[in-house]
């Protein structure tokens, strides 16, 4: 499905607005009043713009507040990050994000914070696997193939890297550290624009979540490499995991999740984590962003904690295997 597909299919799964949100009256000290803001620091159309929209709703609906989704891009996700990091610990200011968010500091020299440290995990809200793709004007259609060419001619290979700090990156960087391949890596803003130059064969290889990859394979510019999964997935059962292809135990997903200010209520952050738990049983929700490739999650705060910190902790044992430095 394109990205206009997408957005339909996001705006219908947030239907009513956040101006049509029902004046319940909400329990205890918060909300009282005082609008919400759910940051995305990412631009309009991306997963996480969706997901944050659907929280914000959510909390207008379930909470009578009245909540705005603002959209603070710009510094791979570093300036509304920051935005939230300086906010006060209130309830009154949240992040929408992804994996970025817990590996920023580990390759931006710009990020500063901990995201342990210095934010409040609420909840994990949904997962997708990514998909290594590869430009159509490439004969090389399988894994073994791609890697033998690559291997043989390295300069005639570059591979794409939508955002610094991405789940594509880490996935990159441990693609290249396992198949020996020195290859020039492309950072770019955004998947979108990666895959444009991948479609037009300026770059031949692209790692990111399956959501944003796989509905452009309908034209025959983009291939179906591998998926990072263990087994093949039913959301693409037709693609061969990256294990088929000569990599076991390759296996990589991106996340999303929402944070708060260091400091704000327990009592607050459990009744966010409670309400995107219910979003996401929701068979409605469960079923459109299923179709998006997208997997909801439903986990309390302390299995969010424990799963942000073995992310982080693979993250920063891959980075220093291959010296990384941050940019």
């Amino acid at each position: 499905m394109n990205r206009r597909g997408f957005l339909a299919v996001a705006g219908a799964a947030v239907s009513g607005g956040l101006l049509a949100a029902p004046a319940v009256r909400a329990q205890g000290a918060w909300p009282t009043g005082k609008p919400i803001r759910v940051i995305i620091p990412w631009p309009p159309g991306a997963a996480n713009d969706t997901l944050g929209r659907l929280l914000a709703q959510r909390l207008g609906e379930k909470l009578g507040a009245t909540a705005v989704a603002e959209n603070r891009t710009g510094g791979a996700g570093l300036v509304g990050t920051n935005a939230v990091l300086q906010a006060a610990p209130d309830g009154y200011t949240l992040l929408a994000s992804a994996f970025n968010t817990a590996v920023m500091p580990l390759v931006l020299k710009g990020a500063t914070f901990d995201p342990q440290r210095d934010l409040e995990v609420m909840a994990r809200t949904a997962k997708a696997p990514l998909v290594m793709v590869s430009s159509g004007q490439r004969p090389e259609k399988t894994l073994p193939e791609i890697i033998a060419a690559a291997k043989q001619k390295p300069r005639d290979w570059n591979i794409a890297i939508s955002s610094l700090g991405s789940a594509g990156h880490l996935a990159t960087i441990e693609f290249l550290r396992r198949t020996g391949l020195d290859l020039d890596m492309v950072t770019y803003r955004g998947t979108q624009p990666a895959l444009t130059d991948l479609m037009g064969g300026s770059v031949q290889l692209l790692i990111d979540p399956c959501f944003a990859l796989l509905p452009a394979r309908g034209d025959g510019k983009v291939n179906a490499v591998g998926i990072a999964t263990a087994q093949r997935s039913q959301l693409a059962p037709d693609v061969p995991t990256m294990g088929e292809g000569g990599l076991p135990g390759y296996e990589f997903q991106s996340w999303y999740g929402v944070w708060a200010p260091k400091g704000t209520p327990a009592e607050i952050c459990g009744k966010v984590n409670a309400l995107m738990q219910d979003t996401m049983r929701d068979p409605v929700i469960v079923e459109r962003l299923t179709k998006q490739v997208l997997e909801p999650v439903t986990e309390s705060i302390e299995d969010s904690r424990r799963f942000i910190a073995s992310e982080i902790t693979r993250a920063t044992e891959l980075l220093r295997s291959v010296n990384y430095q941050p940019e």
